[in-house]
């Protein structure tokens, strides 16, 4: 007999292109198929979402939203693998991916309607802050707090593309991408969403996000396998480990994985980017109570994606300390001039509460509505519809 011990099989190895020296790991290697202005945008959008973070955590501890959460450590694996998704293709995810939103086109406005429900967001203010609706804009869905859901939706997106492509075969391809965090893989839709993408040939990029936590659960404690690639493998689908902290890496093998999932029909493919959550989970969170200090210092300098990208772009003399100042100061003052507009944006009408359930209003549902209005209006001391667009005539 012959078993397989997981302890002897060697390590799934990690793809990465540039060390934390931000220098090419392989030199007889080419140099990554993008221009230096497709690098630079990708820095500063990265830049964005971290003074963005940074900003609004703070803005939440000072009361003026009621939550957040930030990506410090992640934003290369959003940003680099958003560049590489292609622009129609449908895209679900958890809610750590501010950068997909960055990237793909979301403004400061759009991001700042949303985390203060104003008028403006396209979610009407139903959702809590950091869980964004761009499906229009960007073609990301809305993020929802269910942990693991939108995996078995990627899969039946996946499926549609599929039959999609074979009736309009002229159309250009699409696949459907999907993000999510380590201690989502432990949740029973992924393990249906792999099975099923996998036993249908479902042009599927499942994108892990593997930053060593869920919430305060270190995945030492999560798994005993070789991480989440190797559930990859056990599902029959192609899978690579990537440094997630190495902006090329993850665009090439997002890149590599997009044209893989189209090929010959359609296959799903599985990438696991292993980075670090530099912050704490949420603003609900204390990090320090099991974790220290300490070891969060190495990721935010050394292995951190923004350092190393901009020690590539340093050492190739496109970036230096005075654009860095430049940039980061203006970045900071968008951010904060959209911040004080959104917060003086009215709330979207109150009738918005009844809309997108049923195309045209039930019955019930206008009985209902006509009720709300006659109780708020014989008690305008308990309800401030001052703050919503058009008042109590919004209802």
């Amino acid at each position: 007999m012959d078993f397989l011990t997981p302890s002897k099989l060697p390590p799934i190895p990690t793809y990465r292109v540039m060390n934390s020296a931000g220098i090419m790991e392989d030199k007889t290697r080419a140099e990554p198929d993008v221009t230096n202005e497709q690098i630079l945008t990708w820095y500063k959008n990265m830049l964005t979402v971290n003074i963005l973070d940074s900003i609004m955590f703070e803005a939440q501890r000072h009361g003026r939203l009621s939550f957040y959460m930030v990506s410090a450590g992640e934003e290369g694996v959003t940003v680099g693998s958003a560049a590489a998704l292609g622009p129609n293709d449908v895209i679900t995810c958890q809610y750590r991916e501010t950068g997909v939103f960055q990237q793909r086109g979301f403004t400061l406005k759009d991001f700042m309607s949303q985390l203060f429900s104003n008028k403006n967001d396209p979610g009407k203010g139903r959702n809590m802050p950091v869980h964004y609706s761009g499906k229009a804009k960007t073609g990301v869905h809305a993020v929802a707090s269910t942990l693991g859901t939108q995996i078995p939706h990627a899969t039946g997106a996946a499926y549609a593309l599929k039959m999609e492509a074979q009736e309009n075969p002229t159309d250009p391809p699409r696949v459907a991408a999907c993000y999510f965090g380590d201690g989502a893989a432990s949740e029973g839709d992924f393990h249906g969403a792999l099975n099923i993408a996998a036993t249908r040939d479902c042009p599927v990029i499942f994108i892990c996000r593997n930053n060593g936590f869920a919430i305060s659960t270190p995945t030492s404690e999560q798994y005993r396998g070789d991480g989440i690639a190797s559930r990859g493998i056990g599902y029959g689908i192609e899978t690579l480990r990537v440094d997630g902290t190495d902006i090329f890496a993850v665009y090439e093998a997002t890149k590599e994985a997009r044209r893989r999932a189209l090929e010959g029909g359609g296959r799903p493919i599985l990438l696991e980017f292993m980075s670090y959550r530099v912050s704490h989970h949420s603003t609900s969170d204390d990090s320090f109570a099991y974790r220290k200090p300490g070891e969060v210092d190495n990721w935010k300098t050394r292995d951190n994606p923004l350092t190393r990208l901009r020690k590539w772009l340093e050492n190739k003399g496109l970036w230096d300390e005075k654009l860095e100042m430049q940039s980061r100061a203006g970045i900071r003052k968008a951010i904060l001039t959209e911040l004080a507009a959104a917060e003086k944006e009215k709330k979207p009408p109150l009738r918005a509460i009844f809309d997108d359930v049923y195309a045209e209003l039930t019955e019930e549902a206008e009985v209902q509505r006509k009720e709300l209005k006659r109780l708020m209006l014989k008690y305008p001391g308990e309800y401030d519809t001052d703050n919503y667009e058009g008042g109590i005539e919004g209802l």
